[in-house]
């Protein structure tokens, strides 16, 4: 849940993203209102690309944006520079985790979990050269699409090692949503994808961060699920797939694939949330739950991406009342 907190709160979208004290604080209002885990999280869909060079946008409707890629040919990724700690530490995406995690820990200190955020390494990339050529240059400038993955996942580290040096450990969230299978080939995405997610959680453990990893594979992951399992699993892991197809991931196969792994993360379709019919929310929560409760590592359920930021609260209801029923939920 990100900037559905603000909204239901009387908020914008874009006061979310804008102001991230009062986003943060909003998450930990509606977090009790809904009854939902009790920390606290804020992040947006582009981190670290303005300690690359981006210029950031601030949008009514959706996270903040580059307003233009900053590399227009592959010769260009061999000038980009990768920012040390120290310039991660005082850039533009850190400072802001400075100011909310002493907000939070001064006025909301019960709901404080501190966070590093890769987000989706290969979507961000591809916002530095723009997403069209980035596609294309994973069949014709490989080399460079590597420089260039590689490049935003050391930044991406740098930043993990800020937060664990100021908070003792820091748990992180990668993602895998642009590389899904509606774009690329299974090998395609172990290539693009899996390859630097790995890296990512590697070197960040090796520096300090973790021990927890959140690994969100938002997008049709039909085939490319398989391609998951070289990536680095510590106790501490959960994974979240989100469509199988058109089709919310089965938390069957998920608990099949991953459940002697990591804690899972079941789906209930997105759209849903914003359709204004309750029973069939609670149904497909049901049926997830059902498929999925028993999962050897845990078992927790969520929607296949972002809460909508116009969500239902009665669709929110639903999820956790089908949670009580079938679940173990408020039964811990």
């Amino acid at each position: 849940m990100l900037s559905h907190a603000a909204v239901a709160c009387g908020y914008t979208i874009r006061d979310f993203y804008e102001k991230p004290e009062l986003g943060i604080h909003c998450v930990a209002h509606i977090y009790q209102l809904y009854d939902l885990l009790p920390v606290t999280h804020w992040f947006y869909a582009s981190p670290w690309l303005a300690d690359l060079g981006c210029t950031m946008k601030y949008m009514d409707s959706i996270p903040p944006i580059p307003e233009k890629p900053i590399i227009s040919e592959p010769s260009d990724v061999d000038n980009l520079q990768v920012p040390s700690i120290e310039e991660v530490y005082d850039g533009w995406t850190y400072s802001q985790y400075k100011r909310i995690y002493s907000y939070v820990q001064e006025h909301i200190p019960h709901t404080f979990l501190p966070m590093s955020y890769a987000f989706d390494i290969t979507g961000e990339a591809a916002a530095l050269c723009g997403v069209e050529n980035f596609i294309m240059w994973t069949f014709v400038e490989q080399e460079a699409a590597h420089k260039l993955l590689a490049k935003f996942t050391e930044t991406a580290v740098n930043g993990a090692l800020c937060t664990a040096k100021d908070h003792g450990y820091s748990m992180l969230i990668v993602a895998s949503i642009l590389a899904n299978n509606d774009i690329f080939s299974d090998e395609a995405i172990k290539d693009f994808s899996v390859k630097y997610m790995k890296d990512y959680v590697n070197n960040s453990f090796r520096g300090g961060a973790g021990p927890q990893v959140f690994y969100h594979c938002c997008g049709n992951h039909e085939t490319s699920y398989k391609q998951f399992h070289s990536l680095v699993w510590s106790p501490l892991t959960e994974i979240h797939m989100g469509y199988k197809g058109q089709e919310a991931f089965p938390s069957d196969l998920l608990v099949k694939e991953f459940g002697t792994k990591a804690t899972c993360m079941g789906s209930v379709d997105t759209k849903l949330l914003i359709s204004p019919n309750p029973r069939a929310v609670y149904e497909a929560s049901a049926q997830q739950i059902v498929a999925g409760r028993d999962s050897p590592r845990g078992y927790v359920l969520g929607a296949s991406c972002e809460c909508p930021p116009y969500a239902l609260p009665g669709n929110i209801l639903a999820m956790t009342r089908a949670a009580q029923d079938y679940g173990t939920y408020g039964k811990w």
